[in-house]
């Protein structure tokens, strides 16, 4: 009874205001709505006559009531309408959901007394409560508490952080709906970050998710940098949340699951953040990574797919992204990359397309490894996207593109077979392909046609493609054909399916016969197919029964063609006399064979000319001097193949003679008539390739006597190769024969060998000149140039051997193998070993002279600045195509730039024993001349050998060693093999020390050939060299100091060539600019430098007498004497002199044509006067001031009478003359801006004026009709010494006036 007394109160008043209490689980029942339950409530307290005390009674009862357990879970619940259904039970909740209903409670509080104890309170119960309640009473504070309690709550929560990781997720879902200080959130992320190690992978979504979410413009760097750190994201994963993350799941399937959709969700958040806060965007920019890249290049704004690419460019060139950071990527990862495959695939074909080559192989593994992780619809889009880079036509793309596609042939031959049709659409665009891209295409197709029975349904289409390309009359489209064709035969060759393999020999030897008959006719086409079936048999392995039947006939077609038993006499009728010539073996019974070159020479000179003969025999076969060389490559490698490397079933082709002629007959080329001198040189030709195979082919056989052999082969080429200059010197606008037909010309075949031939041949050469002149390696390109600006002794000794450079030649020689540059082992042939009759002491011992010495590294030079050089990408102009030449690079192309590399390196003890023995020569020599080169005793020729090697050598191995390559980590080994062979010439043991030791043995080895260098270009390839080496490694600075002191002592020495004279010239006055700016770059002061080169180098040279230089820099020269300057002056003054006296004929012979020729060549004069005569007024004006002011003043007479024919020409409105006039008023302004040009150069601008030129005709009487705007542009200048500026402006040179009137 006093319970229910205590509790009537709150009974009578609830009742009252429309709830009914109910007991016995029956829900409590509302009559009406809940704000009117409260406003009566409020009422009856408020109308009691107990009140305010009444308050007090009301809480008494409420508590008294709540006292009872029923009662209490019953009020927690809903109240029900009182029209439901009465006989409803309420399901009393269990004891761990009691809490969450209290605190669900406490979020719609309309009015809270004391804040500060409420959350001190729910904090206390956050610390003794179960897990499950402690995450519902975090999660509640934000929307329980005021915001004048955030702060401090975020404080207490921070703390609980650190105490209780598994609080991670509920913590900071408050923290993130608190209202808290930026320094407060700055230190709460920082206690984030703190424990982002220990958060389990589950988790860790969130805790990026805060972090990236709580970052202001100010600390978004620094705080993506740790983010970064601590996720570990370029491998994709934490590792000790991985290991948390792997103890909680049970077996491994869901293990990788759970990690890779944790992965996805984080990188969901970072994308979040990254679209909608810019300031995270640019910050995860700065600190890239390949997950978070993809990321940003997702996002639609065009700028942060443009950073994104721009930055992975950057990273990738740098080394801090690299290949096995992508392996890993895609191989743990596979399931997130694949979300993110549009990134992947248009970041690759960025890479792929761009010029810088170091990130191109980034890309193409990017390629790679989307086909190989992710399902065939990526399959398709990569296969598609490669295909597109292929039609492209940008030679790298295409080259990158092929090799890609052949890659994946090789790797997942099954997988590309389903995409054959789409790689057989690259078929359609073959015009935009080199022959090499052509070899490349038809060899992944045939591999897919022929070597996958999912790829066999191209292989009919394949035939139709050959077989319509073969029987076409157009060269370019028979040579696709032939390389085709070949291809396939490659492919069906080497199958190894049995089944396969019973039927696809017929096909092979019905195609070989087909590509045969189809070539007979030409020879151009017929030394294509040899060279083609020949790299096959160099690059694949075949069945062992196509291989046997392409070797003999090829042995025995060898021996029909080109090879004959020597009689006595050789029957002919020839051009010149036939005799057997360079027999190398003189027992009689090793054979009496010869090459039957001169015949088969002449024969096809006879073929060209008879024209009707040439249609007769159309369809028959032709043997031809020019598959010679061809023919005998593919001989010697089917060889080579069936023998294991064996070549003494041909061994008599490297010793035995050649029909060729007496050369005496060189001697006397200019008496010759035009068709025996063209026979003579193409019979040079033939005999240079003949010997440069045969060089190829044996330069590898280890027996002593056929070294030597090799060796003689190589002294005939340079012996022929200076009848050849000689020959060609005598014989202006020869067009060689063709050499190389396997590079990237389509000029090779041709249906006939009439006119079109000399047509092709012509613009084959024009290209391959153009190639050729712009390379620095050759020697004789060199002397040519030098002989331009070179004394007289240089046309003595031109006199004594004429020529001409064989430079622009090089196309028409057969390509050297790689093989050839072992020969360089051999060691150099020097006087000393020499008897008085030139024959060598010691004949068992394989020397090299010193001219085969140039000749090799000649060649080894232009192969390494082809291989080794990065040369700049080119884009293909619009509807153009673009081709880069690679005549006579063909074999070397098919190589990688690493294995030429590696093979230079092989060489390099070779070439440091050659480099000194050009030291000790030059050393012996300096001795014998009281250290001149120049001494009496010293052989000119032998000096510019040896010269030549030296400088060679130098060149060789800077170009290797600024090889690329060796910047990449994984050639770090091959680097430091290198510099061991420098290291070791003087120490032992290089192997031990550390690449920064090598490097600094290196500088130190190369730094003692400076006291023998002959020549300023010598000395600028030392210097190039020793600052190449100095930069591979750590400490490039600790060599600037030797550098420069070398350049210096180069600078200060006075260089003079073998016959006494001065070094000058172009060449030299290159070498000297660059040698001077080695020496800027690597003094310290250059300020200092330059100051000590103008204030006593300057001096002494202006104090010089005539030809000399300065005492301290004696490099200091002036280039241009005064007298050269004033015989260039003079002759002007005839010039202009004798136009102005043709200019004024026209007053008296005015006719129609004479006006017309004079309008013209009158403006041609005036264009060549200001290109080339206003550039020596320039220099000569204060030398020379009367002489330039007479000469313009002669000029101006000239140009204001032809002003006066073009207001003639008008006038009269004669439209042939007219046509003249424009172009010709253009040249006459310019004149006159050129001369106030001339006036401002020598501070004499005041002395120029303009005024108003009347119109006039060829009489001088002034045109009173015509005043038009056109004509009153048109200026003159005048020279009027009478009208001088006023006293006090004029200057001492002010000695001219230029009156410029319109």
């Amino acid at each position: 009874a006093p319970e229910e007394t205590s509790q009537c109160v709150f009974v009578d008043f609830v009742r009252v205001a429309g709830v009914t209490l109910r007991q016995g689980g029956m829900p409590n029942e509302i009559g009406v709505d809940q704000v009117v339950f409260q406003r009566r409530i409020q009422q009856q307290i408020q109308k009691s006559p107990r009140y305010p005390g009444i308050i007090q009674e009301f809480i008494t009862a409420l508590e008294s009531y709540m006292e009872n357990t029923d009662r209490f879970r019953n009020c927690l619940l809903p109240c029900i309408p009182q029209s439901s259904n009465r006989d409803s039970r309420s399901v009393f909740p269990d004891i761990l959901i009691i809490p969450r209903i209290i605190i669900n409670q406490l979020k719609w509080l309309d009015r809270v007394v004391d804040t500060k104890d409420l959350a001190s309170k729910l904090m206390e119960l956050v610390s003794i409560a179960p897990a499950e309640v402690q995450c519902d009473i975090i999660t509640s504070l934000p929307e329980i508490l005021e915001d004048s309690q955030h702060n401090d709550i975020a404080r207490e929560l921070n703390s609980l952080l650190q105490e209780k990781t598994q609080l991670t997720v509920p913590i900071l879902d408050a923290l993130s709906s608190l209202n808290l200080a930026s320094s407060l959130l700055t230190e709460v992320r920082g206690a984030v970050m703190a424990t982002l190690a220990a958060v389990q992978l589950e988790d860790l979504p969130v805790v990026v998710k805060f972090i990236l979410h709580s970052v202001s413009a100010s600390d978004a760097y620094e705080v993506v940098c740790n983010l970064r750190k601590k996720l570990e994201l370029e491998q994709c994963v934490l590792p000790p949340v991985l290991q948390v993350s792997q103890s909680r799941m049970n077996s491994k399937a869901p293990a990788a699951g759970s990690s890779q959709d944790s992965i996805s969700l984080i990188l969901d958040c970072i994308k979040s953040a990254v679209r909608f806060q810019k300031t995270i965007s640019e910050a995860w920019i700065k600190v890239m990574d390949l997950l978070v890249l993809l990321i940003l290049h997702s996002t639609n704004a065009n700028q942060s797919r443009r950073g994104a690419e721009r930055v992975l460019k950057v990273k990738v060139r740098n080394g801090l992204i690299q290949e096995a950071l992508l392996q890993r990527t895609f191989r743990d990862y596979a399931q997130v990359m694949r979300g993110y495959f549009p990134s992947t695939l248009a970041l690759a074909q960025s890479l792929v397309r761009s010029p810088d080559p170091c990130v191109v192989p980034f890309g193409g593994n990017m390629y790679l490894h989307a086909f190989t992780a992710f399902d065939s619809y990526c399959h398709q889009e990569v296969v598609g996207s490669l295909v597109t880079h292929v039609c492209s036509g940008v030679g790298g793309e295409v080259d990158v593109a092929l090799e890609l596609l052949c890659g994946l042939v090789n790797e997942k031959p099954s997988e590309m077979a389903m995409y054959a049709v789409f790689v057989k659409g690259i078929l359609d665009y073959m015009d935009n392909l080199t022959p090499q891209q052509i070899r490349r295409l038809f060899h992944l197709l045939s591999k897919l046609a022929f070597g996958q029975k999912q790829g066999s349904h191209i292989q009919d289409d394949m035939h139709i493609v050959i077989r319509k390309q073969l029987s076409s009359t157009v060269p370019k489209y028979k040579r696709i054909g032939i390389i085709g064709a070949v291809m396939i035969v490659g492919s069906m060759g080497s199958v190894t399916d049995l089944q396969l393999c019973l039927f696809f020999p017929l096909q092979v030897t019905a195609l070989l016969e087909l590509v045969k008959s189809s070539s007979e006719s030409s020879p151009e086409a017929a030394a294509l197919y040899y060279d083609e079936l020949a790299n096959l048999i160099l690059s694949s392995t075949l069945d062992p029964q196509v291989q046997d039947m392409i070797g003999k006939s090829v042995l025995q077609d060898f021996e029909d063609d080109f090879v004959v038993d020597l009689g006595p006499e050789i029957s002919g009728s020839f051009p010149f006399p036939a005799r057997a010539m360079y027999k190398l073996y003189e027992d009689e019974e090793q054979g009496g064979i010869a090459i039957n070159l001169m015949p088969l020479l002449a024969k096809d000179i006879q073929n060209k000319g008879d024209l009707q003969n040439q249609v007769n025999k159309a369809h028959n076969r032709r043997v031809s001097s020019l598959c010679l060389s061809p023919f005998f490559r593919l001989l010697r490698l089917c060889v080579e193949k069936r023998h294991q490397g064996d070549l003494e079933e041909i061994d008599g082709l490297l010793g035995c003679p050649l029909i060729l002629t007496d050369m005496d007959v060189v001697e006397k080329v200019e008496s010759l008539s035009k068709a025996e001198r063209e026979f003579l040189c193409t019979l040079l030709f033939h005999t240079i390739n003949w010997f440069r195979e045969v060089v190829n082919a044996f330069c590898t056989q280890k027996d002593t006597d056929m070294k030597m052999r090799v060796l003689t082969r190589l002294q005939n080429i340079t012996y022929f190769q200076t009848l050849l200059e000689r020959a060609l010197a005598g014989t202006p606008g020869y067009v060689p024969p063709i050499a190389n037909f396997d590079g990237d010309s389509t000029d090779g075949i041709v249906p006939n060998s009439t006119v079109p031939v000399n047509k092709i041949k012509k613009g084959k050469k024009r290209k391959a000149s153009g190639k050729n002149s712009s390379e620095s390696s050759s020697q004789a390109e060199e002397a040519t140039e030098a002989d331009e600006t070179q004394q007289p002794e240089k046309e003595k000794v031109k006199e004594i051997r004429p020529g001409v450079s064989l430079a622009s030649y090089r196309p028409f020689f057969r390509e050297l193998d790689m093989e050839v540059l072992s020969v360089l082992q051999c060691g150099l042939l020097s006087r000393s070993l020499l008897d008085s009759e030139l024959h060598t002491k010691v004949r068992e011992e394989v020397l090299l002279g010193p001219a085969e010495l140039v000749f090799l590294l000649e060649d080894m030079l232009r192969k390494l600045e082809f291989s080794l050089t990065a040369a700049p990408a080119k884009r293909a102009p619009f509807l153009k195509v673009w081709k880069k030449a690679y005549v006579g690079f063909s074999h070397l192309q098919q190589r990688s730039s690493k294995d030429i590399a590696s093979c230079c390196v092989q060489l390099m003890p070779a070439l440091c024993s050659h480099l000194e023995n050009c030291h000790n020569h030059f050393q012996i020599m300096l001795s014998e001349n009281n250290g001149v080169v120049d001494g009496p005793a010293t052989d000119v020729e032998e000096y510019q050998l040896m010269s030549s090697a030296y400088q060679l050598l130098l060149q060789v191995l800077n170009t290797t060693f600024s090889w690329s390559g060796f910047s990449q980590p994984a050639q770090k080994s091959l680097l430091k093999k290198a510099l061991g062979f420098f290291a070791g010439r003087l120490k032992e043991g290089g192997a031990e020390l550390t690449l920064e030791q090598l490097v600094k043995h290196s500088f130190e080895y190369l730094l003692n050939f400076r006291s023998t260098v002959p020549n300023l270009s010598i000395a600028l390839c030392l210097s190039q060299l020793l600052s190449t080496v100095s930069e591979k490694g750590g400490n490039p600075a600790a060599y600037r100091e030797q550098t420069a002191s070398l350049a210096r002592r180069f600078l200060n020495q006075d260089w003079v060539t073998a016959s006494g004279e001065k070094e000058r010239g172009t060449k030299f006055n290159e070498a000297l600019h660059t040698l001077l700016s080695i020496y800027l770059e690597h003094v310290d002061d250059i300020l200092k430098a330059v100051e000590e080169i103008a204030a006593q180098g300057i001096p002494e040279l202006i104090n010089a007498s005539k030809d000399e230089s300065s005492a301290s820099w004696p490099t200091l020269i002036i280039l241009e004497s005064t007298l050269a300057q004033s015989e260039k002056l003079l002759t002007w003054n005839l010039a202009v002199r004798d136009f102005h006296i043709l200019v004024n004929l026209v007053k008296v012979f005015d006719s129609r044509p004479v006006l017309n020729v004079c309008l013209k060549y009158g403006r041609l004069f005036l264009e060549s006067f200001l290109k080339l005569g206003m550039p020596l007024l320039d220099y000569s004006f204060k030398r020379h001031k009367e002489d330039v002011q007479s000469l313009l003043k002669t000029f101006q007479l000239s140009t204001r009478q032809l002003h006066h024919m073009c207001g003639h020409s008008k006038m009269h409105q004669d439209t042939s003359l007219t046509n003249h006039v424009p172009a010709l008023k253009k040249s006459l302004e310019l004149f006159v801006y050129r001369v106030k040009a001339m006036l401002t150069l020598n501070n004499c601008q005041e002395a120029f004026w303009m005024g108003n030129l009347k119109n006039r005709n060829l009489k001088g009487e002034e045109i009173l009709s015509q005043r038009s705007q056109e004509e009153d542009d048109d200026e003159e200048e005048e020279e009027q010494p009478e009208r001088s500026p006023p006293p006090q402006e004029q200057s001492e040179d002010e000695v001219i006036v230029i009156s410029c009137k319109r």
